[in-house]
C-alpha cells in the first residue's frame, strides 16, 4: 500500500488526555457497582422506570440525550417486546449520538435501508470468514499477548491482554498500518466520551471521521487484498449500486467500539465471574466443552453494555406508561438478564443453568452484527488462557475483580496468579 497517499493519524490535542480510563474517572462510571439490587427495587416498583436512570444512579445525564424525556425499561418481557417491535420503536434516536460521532451507521436506520444495509455488511460477517478467522488469525492475535506474559506467574489480564485482543484482531482485519494502530485505538475510545465529555470526544471524533475517510476512499481505488475489510467493503455494491461513502465510513468509525468494546467488556466480566467462583472454574478447565455456556452465563450475569435506546414512532403505553414520539427509552438489558420473572436466583452466577432468554447483544432486526465473531473471539481467548496459563487463579495480594459501569460494564483490573510455563 501506499501509505503516503493516506495521512498519518493524528493524536488527541491534549496530550494528557486517557480514554481508556475517562468514562471510569471523568464519567464516574466507576463508581457504579452492584447496581442490580437498585434496579430490581425499581422493577418490581414497575418494569417501565419514569425519569432519567442515570441521574437516578448519581451520574451526570447523557449529554446527547438530556433535552429528551426520559425511560428506562426494566422487565425483561418489556424489553422483549420493545425490541421485537421495531416498526413502533426506531432506532433514529441514536441521530443525537451515534449519527454524530459515527455518521449514517447502519444503527441509526430503520425499515428498509436497515434491512438493505445490514444484510450489505453481514456479508463481511458470514460464517466461512468467521471460521478462518477463528482458525488462524484470531489465535495469533491471542497467543501473541499472551506470549508477553506468560512466563512471569502473575498478570494483570485488563490492560495486558482483554483491553488488547479484540482491537488488535480488527486493526489486522482492516490492514491499519501499524504505527497508526496505538492512535487508531485511543481515538475510538475516545469518541464515546461526547456523552459526558464534548471536548475530546468531538476531538476523537473529527480525527477519526478524517482518518478514515481517506482511507477509504485509497482502498476504493487501490485495494489491499481479498482479506481487506476496508478494500471489500469500500468496493461492495447492493440493490442501488456502490455502497455510499458516507455508510462505509460510518461502519467503520463504529467498528472498533461496536466490535471491540463488546468482546472487550463482555470477555473481561465473563473472567472476574470465573475468578470469583473458583469451583466453577475449575469445571470449565477440566471439561472444555462448558466454555461456551460459561461464556453465555458470563454475559447474561453482566451484560456488557446494559442499555440501548430506543424512541417511539407513536404513542404507546407499556406497563401503565404512555410514552410519545421523540421520548428517549433505555432498554435495560441489564436489567431484564436479572429479572427474576425470567431467570431463577437471577443474581447467581451458575454456568449450569440453561443459557436461554438472555439478551448480551440485544434482540430484534438490530441485534449486533457481530455477535457470531465475538463468542467466537471469547471462546478462543478463554481456551488459550487455560491453555497457556496452567492453575489459572485469582490473586490473593489484590482484591477480587470486580465488574462496575453503568453505559459499559466490566472490571478495571484481573489480578492473576498462575504457574509459569
Amino acid at each position: 500500500m501506499d501509505t503516503h497517499a493516506i495521512p498519518r493519524i493524528r493524536d488527541f490535542d491534549d496530550p494528557d488526555y486517557d480514554p481508556f480510563n475517562a468514562m471510569g474517572t471523568l464519567g464516574g462510571e466507576y463508581r457504579i457497582r452492584d447496581c442490580y439490587p437498585e434496579l430490581a427495587r425499581l422493577r418490581r416498583l414497575s418494569p417501565v422506570f419514569d425519569g432519567d436512570i442515570r441521574v437516578h444512579f448519581g451520574l451526570a445525564p447523557d449529554l446527547t440525550m438530556k433535552h429528551l424525556r426520559q425511560f428506562a425499561v426494566l422487565g425483561h418481557a418489556e424489553c422483549v417486546s420493545v425490541l421485537s417491535d421495531s416498526r413502533t420503536f426506531s432506532n433514529e434516536i441514536y441521530n443525537n449520538n451515534l449519527g454524530v460521532y459515527f455518521g449514517r451507521s447502519v444503527t441509526t436506520m430503520d425499515g428498509q435501508a436497515h434491512f438493505d444495509n445490514r444484510r450489505l455488511f453481514q456479508k463481511a460477517f458470514n460464517p466461512k470468514m468467521v471460521e478462518d478467522w477463528g482458525q488462524q488469525m484470531i489465535p495469533r492475535m491471542i497467543h501473541r499477548l499472551i506470549d508477553g506474559f506468560a512466563g512471569e506467574g502473575k498478570a494483570e489480564l485488563v490492560s495486558g491482554f482483554t483491553l488488547h485482543f479484540p482491537f488488535h484482531f480488527i486493526h489486522e482485519l482492516m490492514a491499519l498500518p501499524e504505527e497508526d494502530r496505538a492512535i487508531f485505538h485511543k481515538l475510538a475510545f475516545g469518541q464515546i466520551g461526547i456523552i459526558f465529555d464534548h471536548e475530546h470526544g468531538m476531538d476523537a471524533i473529527n480525527k477519526l471521521k478524517e482518518y478514515l475517510t481517506a482511507i477509504v476512499h485509497h482502498r476504493r481505488a487501490h485495494p489491499l487484498s481479498d482479506s481487506d475489510l476496508i478494500s471489500n467493503l469500500a468496493r461492495l455494491s447492493g440493490p442501488g449500486g456502490e455502497l455510499e461513502d458516507d455508510i462505509v465510513i460510518a461502519f467503520f468509525r463504529q467498528l472498533m467500539n461496536a466490535g471491540g468494546d463488546t468482546s472487550y467488556h463482555g470477555f473481561s466480566s465473563v473472567l472476574a465471574a470465573l475468578l470469583t467462583h473458583p469451583e466453577q472454574l475449575e469445571a470449565v478447565r477440566r471439561d472444555r466443552s462448558l466454555v461456551p455456556q460459561a461464556l453465555e452465563e458470563g454475559l447474561r450475569w453482566n451484560a456488557p453494555v446494559p442499555g440501548i435506546s430506543r424512541t417511539p414512532t407513536r404513542e404507546i403505553e407499556i406497563a401503565g406508561t404512555l410514552l410519545r414520539p421523540g421520548d428517549h427509552v433505555l432498554v435495560m438489558l441489564g436489567a431484564a438478564n436479572r429479572d427474576e420473572n425470567a431467570f431463577p436466583d437471577p443474581d447467581r452466577f451458575d454456568i449450569f443453568r440453561k443459557p436461554t432468554g438472555h439478551m448480551p447483544f440485544g434482540h430484534g432486526r438490530h441485534i449486533c452484527i457481530g455477535q457470531h465473531l465475538a463468542r467466537m473471539e471469547m471462546t478462543v481467548a478463554l481456551n488459550a488462557l487455560l491453555d497457556r496459563l496452567p492453575g489459572l487463579r485469582a490473586d490473593p495480594d489484590h482484591p477480587p475483580p470486580e465488574v462496575v459501569g453503568f453505559a459499559l460494564r466490566g472490571p478495571h483490573e484481573v489480578h492473576v496468579r498462575f504457574d509459569p510455563a
